[in-house]
């Protein structure tokens, strides 16, 4: 079976460790970790990801302009990304724990690694 690449751009070093073990331990996928969106780029770029889950709030560059960038760049503009906040509350967000917004996908944190795998094999199919 082929393991899906997946790529967490995220500031949070607790938050990249216990997603990442998380993840990698269903036996499903690959991840691979960026600590900035400069980072998260150029592995999104090297890589090319299946998906990118992206953090909002970072400094020196927000989420939105990590996804903004990466919709110009041709070996990215395609790849699926969903945004994970604290920003917004689960309250917010609709029952199943996604919402879209700009045409976006949202996940408040923190988030159950059943809810992560849920939205990957949603967005994937």
């Amino acid at each position: 079976m082929d393991r899906k690449k997946i790529l967490i751009i995220d500031d949070e070093e607790d938050f990249l460790f216990f997603v990442k073990g998380n993840l990698e331990n269903t036996g499903e996928f690959h991840v691979l970790e960026a600590a900035s969106g400069k980072e998260g780029i150029e592995i999104a770029t090297e890589e090319k990801p299946d998906l990118i889950f992206l953090d909002i709030s970072m400094p020196e560059m927000s989420g939105e302009e990590v996804a903004k960038r990466l919709s110009k760049i041709p070996e990215t503009k395609k790849t699926p990304v969903i945004f994970l906040t604290a920003l917004v509350t689960k309250h917010e967000i609709e029952a199943g724990g996604i919402s879209n917004i700009a045409g976006h996908k949202f996940i408040a944190k923190p988030i159950a690694t059943k809810q992560l795998v849920a939205a990957i094999n949603n967005t994937l199919g």
